[in-house]
């Protein structure tokens, strides 16, 4: 297939910054484990037919590239698919290669279309020592620029001490982080796969808790960091946080200000599925902080469309939200 490897040159280019990636191997790997410890949210069986058509998506850059045109979308932000593929099962040596092959394999596609796809890496965070070396490597090695962080790792919230020395280094080396939860293990969140209805969006909640509690938005000023599904639940209702403080002032040692004053210290993707949740959001956190995001190929089909859906958006802003936000925290624009 002739791959058109250049964004149209009439329009800066529009980026979608979760989209998501499978390596077979890893996949068939990850989920024997899930089937037999129980870990992830959703484990699947592999048919005799082979894997749904869908995950085909995330295994074939030209797939990808041929699907752009339609969605209206120029490049992808690609990340590993932690919720389908997940890797917490792994301890040691072992989650580290199986962490760098999926960086090896996402920077493979980004060095053959460097102007379709950005890459993220993903992090053996069960131990510190060892993701803060990938780390270093995915950077400086690999040239990828977003860091793929699940919300917590064995239940402890990234906002944790013991995650402050990966805030610091991505702080340093200016990468961007993508955080996305790979699942819900309670078993509550499985009945009616609430797990991925309500589930995700609790976590996304969990996490931006506790990165304002656990100050480290305050030890670590100017992190770039990007939640999935618009934030989830959290720019919604913040008003009971700021009167809890207020209440209880105990609760703020680590904090400087109010906790919705943190909000515009995050971005948002646009994926949230209603158009008035992303009105709402962007009046809240503002146009600046919103990045176009459709979890391609499972979520939104044309994530274009829901922005003139949410109302009325000023060029400037729409734009921002396109891909000018996007290309600014990607260091290409």
């Amino acid at each position: 297939m002739d791959v058109k490897q250049t964004p149209d040159a009439r329009h800066s280019p529009v980026i979608d910054f979760h989209v998501h990636f499978l390596d077979e191997q890893i996949l068939e790997l990850a989920q024997r484990h899930s089937v037999l410890t129980g870990f992830g949210a959703n484990p699947l069986h592999k048919p005799p037919s082979g894997w749904p058509p869908i995950f085909a998506k995330m295994m074939s850059a030209p797939a990808q590239i041929e699907d752009m045109a339609a969605r209206g979308v120029d490049r992808h932000v690609i990340t590993a698919s932690t919720v389908i593929s997940p890797l917490g099962w792994a301890a040691g040596s072992r989650a580290l290669d199986l962490n760098r092959r999926l960086n090896d394999l996402i920077a493979e596609w980004v060095a053959r279309f460097p102007d379709r796809f950005v890459g993220s890496f993903t992090l053996p965070l069960q131990t510190i020592d060892l993701a803060m070396a990938e780390l270093e490597r995915a950077v400086r090695q690999l040239g990828l620029r977003v860091a793929n962080l699940p919300a917590n790792v064995g239940g402890a919230y990234l906002g944790e001490p013991q995650f402050h020395p990966l805030w610091s280094s991505i702080r340093e080396l200016g990468v961007t982080a993508f955080v996305h939860p790979d699942g819900v293990k309670d078993a509550w969140f499985q009945k009616y796969a609430m797990w991925n209805s309500i589930g995700q969006s609790i976590e996304e909640t969990r996490f931006m808790t506790s990165m304002i509690y656990e100050g480290v938005l305050d030890r670590f000023p100017g992190l770039k960091i990007v939640v999935a599904h618009g934030g989830g639940y959290m720019p919604h209702y913040m008003g009971r946080l700021d009167r809890n403080v207020t209440d209880k002032p105990e609760t703020a040692v680590n904090i400087g200000r109010r906790p919705s004053a943190y909000l515009r210290d995050f971005y948002y993707d646009s994926c949230v599925y209603d158009p008035t949740t992303l009105a709402a959001l962007i009046q809240r956190v503002g146009a600046d902080r919103i990045v176009l995001g459709s979890d391609y190929p499972v979520g939104d089909p044309v994530p274009v469309e829901l922005l003139g859906l949410a109302g009325e958006l000023p060029a400037g802003d729409r734009a921002m939200i396109m891909g000018g936000t996007a290309a600014r925290l990607l260091g290409a624009g």
